[in-house]
């Protein structure tokens, strides 16, 4: 038996898996978000170990037998978050989140003071990261950051309750702008241009690893066994969206998902550092040693459906989709076009200042026309992404699909179409970093022997990283991309051509 911990911005949930990859129990706990300041976000990390024991304690009570025989705990996290310890590992202040974009001018002085950051860190500086946090601290809070003994991400604070060591896994830790992603080691040149050492880093582990042990008195207060040799193995585990990937079977190459939440994703594992800074596409550490992933990232996908259902007064995202599906050809071709910026944008753009357009609207639009135009913008949205992560053609086969619009039958056939690779959903895809993070576990457990490129066996993976059962299948359909690529295109010129309007931010 496994446990997987997902620590969340809005919830922390626990997950117990077997060794038939049958998930016994899940349980969650809320967390709340704290904002300040306009562009703040924050969390104490006290919330999050309150929750965790009181999620830990419900296992305990309602499946007593299958905590009893757990062998390994993993850890998934939210993020980019800055934890910053004294001395004593007290907190010094609320953790400052992934969403918190108070440093934008921060990452501007970060990129001229380290103009090898692109290629070291893979990555563009954006305020959600861990590093520019910690120029707005030194700036603005000059006399706490000279307090700081020791920076950590949210979840591997947990790691630091649950074994009283600081350590981090190497996905989790290539989100903070510290880490030399292709060499997977932290950056003194980096950690330098923030006035930090690599003394204020935690240890690094790769994420199927052994990183830490349980203290005893926590394994007897949640019936756990104590463990063999100093305690219950505790994972290196992974950063939330390489937590997913493992959960989903994306750990071999040219495997990956698409997540269609609030925000939209196209992940796809890599056997190499492949980045791509100039149009946003994140490069990181994979939760599995010697692979790396890729990211693109869109900030509105699904939460822009609700937007045009909250602004039409329809009860329901079900309902608009129905009757978006009911559309004839030519009542889609006559919909307006739909620039999904409502939060911004990251890839291709990185552009904190571009804003949502609806182009080309008449009296005659309903909101089934504006729900067709919000489906179709976030795909032409995500083909950005897709293409700017340069896969080879033909290399990705499928890709899974998870998030809440990937309830929709019409969004998911739609997405396939757009992007040109089928789109498989799962049985269980839900479970997503929590699963991941059990099945991290349970690698950290064998502790198999490496490949001669430092990789796990292909074999291994399979085993215990499989896909979860197929629920559909969505195949491109020839017909449907043909009608939407002059739509594209035209799409496609309206960022360029307002860009100069959007007021700067």
């Amino acid at each position: 038996m496994y446990l997987g911990i997902d620590l969340g911005t809005s919830e922390i949930k626990l997950l117990l898996l077997d060794a038939q990859q049958r998930i016994v129990a899940t349980t969650g706990e809320a967390l709340t978000l704290s904002r300040p300041q306009p562009r703040w976000s924050e969390q104490h990390p006290l919330q999050w170990w309150t929750a965790t024991d009181a999620a830990m304690q419900a296992l305990a009570a309602s499946h007593p037998a299958a905590m009893a025989e757990v062998r390994a705990i993993g850890l998934s996290g939210q993020m980019h978050g800055a934890v910053l310890l004294d001395e004593a590992d007290q907190v010094l202040r609320p953790a400052i989140l992934w969403n918190d974009g108070r440093a934008s001018a921060e990452c501007a002085e970060l990129e001229t003071a380290c103009p090898d950051l692109h290629a070291i860190a893979g990555n563009l500086a954006m305020p959600g990261f861990t590093a520019p946090k910690l120029l707005w601290v030194r700036k603005h809070e000059p006399e706490l950051f000279a307090r700081v003994a020791k920076v950590l991400l949210p979840k591997d604070w947990l790691r630091l309750q649950l074994t009283g060591e600081a350590i981090s896994d190497l996905s989790d830790a290539a989100g903070t702008l510290w880490l030399d992603v292709a060499q997977r080691r932290w950056s003194p040149e980096l950690l330098a241009a923030t006035g930090l050492t690599e003394a204020q880093m935690p240890a690094l582990a790769e994420g199927s690893a052994v990183a830490g042990h349980l203290l005893p008195a926590l394994a007897a207060r949640w019936g756990l066994k104590r463990g063999e040799n100093g305690g219950l193995p505790i994972a290196g585990g992974g950063g939330d969206n390489a937590a997913s990937a493992v959960g989903i079977g994306a750990v071999q190459p040219n495997q990956g998902f698409v997540s269609l939440g609030t925000s939209g994703v196209i992940f796809l594992t890599n056997d190499r550092f492949r980045p791509n800074p100039a149009s946003a596409v994140h490069a990181f550490c994979h939760a599995l040693p010697a692979t790396w992933h890729q990211m693109s990232v869109m900030l509105s996908a699904a939460s822009a459906l609700r937007w045009v259902r909250e602004l039409t007064g329809l009860a329901s995202e079900a309902e608009l989709v129905a009757q978006v599906a009911a559309l004839s050809p030519a009542e889609r071709d006559a919909a307006p076009l739909f620039l999904p910026y409502l939060s911004g944008e990251r890839t291709p753009h990185n552009d904190a200042n571009a804003q949502g357009v609806l182009f080309g609207l008449t009296g005659s639009h309903s909101a089934f026309h504006l729900g067709y135009a919000v489906m179709e913008g976030v795909g032409f949205g995500l083909l950005d992404g897709w293409r700017a992560l340069g896969a080879a053609p033909g290399a990705v086969k499928a890709l899974s699909l998870v998030g809440g619009g990937a309830r929709s039958p019409e969004w998911a056939q739609l997405l396939a179409s757009t992007l040109g690779v089928a789109l498989h959903t799962h049985q269980g895809g839900e479970a997503g970093g929590a699963l991941g993070a059990a099945r991290l576990a349970w690698l950290a457990d064998l502790s198999p022997a490496l490949n001669a490129d430092g990789s796990l066996p292909r074999t291994l993976l399979a085993e215990v990283c499989p896909a979860p059962p197929l629920a559909r299948r969505f195949e491109p359909d020839a017909a449907e991309a043909a009608y939407l690529a002059p739509r594209q295109a035209r799409w496609a010129q309206l960022y360029p051509r307002l860009r100069d309007l959007f007021p700067a931010g």
